[in-house]
């Protein structure tokens, strides 16, 4: 093995196998955008087959990234992911500030977003006041972050029983939306062209969707645990491809269900709406359930990948080292799992609770920027959205980069899964190209709310600093890269 190879990391426990990353992925990935931003998506485009097309598209271009993603995640599959990757590829400050950037900005702020969503449709469920529903869906979210986060502490093979179930029953969810479309739902809804209006483009819609595929990579943040590495390609493939199908298939029940033209006008409520419309208000009732499970499965999913990545940020730098520790009986990042937990209830109050908002608003004018247009963002889960998602497509730049850089650098390793003419480069390419319209997008889209993710990133920089960054060399450190 080379010795420049060698990256400090958890230890492996070798307990996951391709169902379990493949139940994770989807989990995270089908959390609750399928049933809140379509009629946004259909509102940006210009016709039934344009939305479809937009939906088929962005899966295409998930499935380039989950290749590029394959080849990295069966070359170096530590416990981390991407935190492995940009270490290797670019040095420390920038494995550093991906780490710290996944623990105070994405997969905090995306945990949190998942938390308003099983929140708010709790809350719905059993008919809070809309006065009271703010808070109660921030109470609710806090209490679902924290049971969700404890029983992660029981280790690999607990955490991934959840996932699983709850993938399962997500499953049978859209299994009933695609089957509830199928027997109620007409065609005759189906077509029809719209002007755009000026303040509407076919580029939100696209980011939108790009947006409800993000998750399919953080599979590779749990290489270590897996039993064979080199199945980390098939399912990330696989899943992939999964969820294209489904989102292509519960697009089109929306649509056969209420007509093109009342799918694009309705409130971010489109599931409910379309199994009320069909089967009446247990049909309602039953979707909301569903979103909550596919929130919490997500959420579930947020927490046991992340804890890895920040393991591994511990591991190797001393400002972080509790985070790297793994408890001895349980296997289990505690302090990880903690540490999410913590940072992902403060964001929720933040940004869900009015005490919370007026700090933010007191940090945003003491800058010299305006007071969040609270209004605008629709609250908690698309605030989180706007502040968080140009620092995540920074990050999928980067590794989208590393790719090429670790080419160069690593010639002589082993690659299990790699990327051929004349896919590499042009794969690669097509990838990085699409991160750098994902930022772009949602700078525009975020404007000076961005600052709620920039400001927690660039604090990183003096942590980095203050940290006496040291590799383990030890035999449980190195990563097993298959001869």
């Amino acid at each position: 093995m080379n010795e420049q190879s060698k990256v400090s990391a958890a230890p492996a426990h070798e307990k996951l196998g391709m169902w379990d990353a493949v139940c994770i992925i989807v989990g995270i990935v089908t959390g609750s955008s399928i049933f809140k931003t379509p009629n946004l998506i259909f509102e940006n485009v210009s016709g039934t087959w344009v939305a479809m097309a937009v939906w088929f598209g962005c899966g295409v271009l998930a499935l380039v990234g989950a290749l590029c993603y394959a080849e990295l995640a069966t070359t170096y599959p530590r416990s981390g992911g991407d935190y492995v990757y940009l270490t290797r590829a670019f040095g420390k400050p920038v494995g550093f500030l991906f780490g710290w950037a996944q623990l105070v900005v994405i997969l905090t702020g995306s945990t949190g977003m998942m938390a308003f969503i099983f929140g708010d449709y709790l809350a719905g469920l059993v008919n809070v006041e809309e006065a009271d529903r703010a808070h109660f869906a921030a109470l609710s979210g806090i209490v679902a972050v924290v049971v969700l986060s404890v029983m992660n502490f029981f280790g690999v093979v607990f955490g991934k029983v959840v996932q699983n179930v709850l993938v399962i029953v997500k499953m049978f969810g859209f299994a009933a939306i695609v089957v509830v479309g199928l027997l109620y739902g007409s065609t005759s809804g189906w077509t029809g062209g719209y002007t755009l209006p000026a303040d509407k483009s076919l580029g939100v819609a696209v980011i939108l969707v790009l947006y409800a595929y993000g998750g399919w990579n953080d599979a590779a943040f749990v290489a270590a645990d897996m039993r064979d590495s080199r199945q980390i390609a098939r399912a990330l493939i696989l899943s992939t491809i999964g969820i294209t199908i489904i989102y292509l298939a519960v697009n089109a029940a929306y649509i056969l269900i209420l007509g093109f033209a009342e799918a694009r006008q309705l409130h971010p409520t489109i599931a409910s709406k379309a199994m009320e419309a069909a089967v009446g208000a247990s049909g309602a009732k039953a979707i909301s359930v569903l979103v909550m499970v596919s929130a919490l499965g997500a959420m579930n999913g947020l927490i046991f990948t992340g804890s890895r990545v920040y393991s591994s940020l511990g591991s190797e730098h001393s400002v972080f080292s509790l985070l790297g520790r793994w408890h001895p009986r349980f296997h289990a990042p505690i302090w990880s799992l903690l540490m999410h937990m913590l940072i992902t209830l403060a964001m929720i109050f933040l940004v869900g609770l009015q005490e919370g908002r007026d700090v933010i608003d007191t940090v945003a004018t003491s800058i010299g920027l305006p007071k969040i247009p609270w209004a605008t963002y629709f609250g908690g889960f698309d605030t989180l959205f706007a502040g968080t998602a140009p620092v995540f497509w920074l990050f999928f730049l980067l590794t989208g980069l590393s790719v090429f850089a670790l080419r160069a650098k690593d010639q002589g390793i082993h690659r299990p899964f790699q990327l051929r003419a004349p896919w590499y480069p042009l794969l690669p390419m097509i990838f990085c190209a699409t991160s750098i319209y994902g930022m772009y997008s949602a700078m525009i889209y975020a404007k000076y709310v961005s600052f709620i993710g920039w400001v927690p990133l660039l604090l990183g920089l003096p942590l980095y600093f203050m940290s006496r960054s040291t590799v383990q060399e030890s035999p449980t450190t190195e990563y097993r890269n298959v001869h």
